[in-house]
């Protein structure tokens, strides 16, 4: 940990302190998913469900977020409560970080803004929801998630539910082979698709246990390899959805996004608000559920990865 950034930019917990100092495991969680992504106060719920699993497993969890331009690793009660109402909270990624810190904003951290947080505190594996990736039509707009550049350069290791559908997943892929991320699934041959299972896309290797997924993790950096990795963690087959149905779903949200005029950072908040509505709350629950079952498996990772 650089203490200098430390002293000059971060708050980070005296209980996730002494845990990296010691070695112990400790799993990042993102907060842009309290703050745009799930309604007051089930939010609040959600935020305290995932680190009680967390806990459960063996390992500290780490909520990230910058509070007046602090960058906070682990969060109190009264700032988790702030972050989950989401008053003038801001979604931050890379670019945003160093305005949002200069001004002393406040800002709910991206996949990639949490990964940076992360690394700077010395934690290795981070469990999300879904990652963001290559847009639909990306090849023509060039809209593509900052989560990708910096899985190909920040090493931190991410468990998600694979990519969400509302991307191009196909080329999400290609772009993370192309920038040398290695693509795992957690006992599945078949990248995940957020809502459901499957994605009809392949995995680069099937870890079977979060035990080779913590293996080939200390190999990668042990090696000098810089970059993080991605683990695809398929929700649970109880709580997936049918790909067919959200595919329809999807298609009917991005028309909707298309015909409002929305782009750029609020196309994602947009999406998923609309494709909660088109199921009637199902994909919430989903959402829900495979954000927890992200949370058992990154922290069974971390645990594993410790003993190395």
């Amino acid at each position: 940990m650089n203490a200098s950034i430390q002293r000059d930019f971060m708050d980070i917990t005296p209980e996730i302190e002494q845990a990296v100092r010691e070695g112990r495991p400790v799993v990042a969680l993102e907060s842009t998913i309290l703050s745009h992504g799930m309604p007051y106060p089930e939010n609040l719920g959600f935020a305290r469900e995932v680190e009680k699993i967390i806990r459960e497993q063996g390992a500290v969890p780490a909520t990230m977020a910058v509070l007046d331009g602090r960058l906070k690793v682990g969060l109190g009660e009264d700032e988790l409560v702030r972050m989950c109402e989401g008053k003038g909270v801001l979604k931050v990624s890379r670019r945003d970080l160093p305005i949002v810190v200069a001004e002393k904003l406040t800002g709910a951290t991206t996949v990639a803004t949490t990964m940076i947080l992360a690394n700077m505190a010395g934690i290795r594996v981070f469990a999300t929801g879904g990652i963001g990736g290559v847009h639909r039509g990306g090849q023509d707009t060039m809209d593509i998630s900052a989560d990708l550049q910096e899985l190909a350069h920040t090493p931190v290791a991410v468990v998600c539910a694979g990519a969400k559908m509302i991307l191009d997943i196909g080329r999400t892929l290609e772009y993370l082979e192309t920038m040398g991320v290695p693509v795992l699934g957690l006992d599945t041959d078949d990248f995940p698709a957020f809502y459901c299972r499957r994605s009809g896309f392949g995995v680069d290797y099937n870890a079977k246990t979060p035990a080779d997924v913590a293996k080939i993790a200390h190999a990668k950096w042990s090696m000098g390899l810089g970059g993080g990795m991605l683990i695809g963690n398929p929700v649970p087959q109880e709580y997936a959805m049918d790909f067919e149905t959200m595919s329809a779903v999807i298609d009917k949200a991005l028309k909707m996004a298309e015909d409002a005029g929305v782009k750029g950072k609020e196309i994602t908040p947009f999406l998923l608000a609309h494709i909660v509505e088109l199921t009637g709350g199902d994909s919430l629950k989903t959402n829900i559920q495979l954000a927890y079952n992200n949370a058992r498996a990154a922290a069974r990772i971390a645990v594993e990865l410790a003993r190395l």
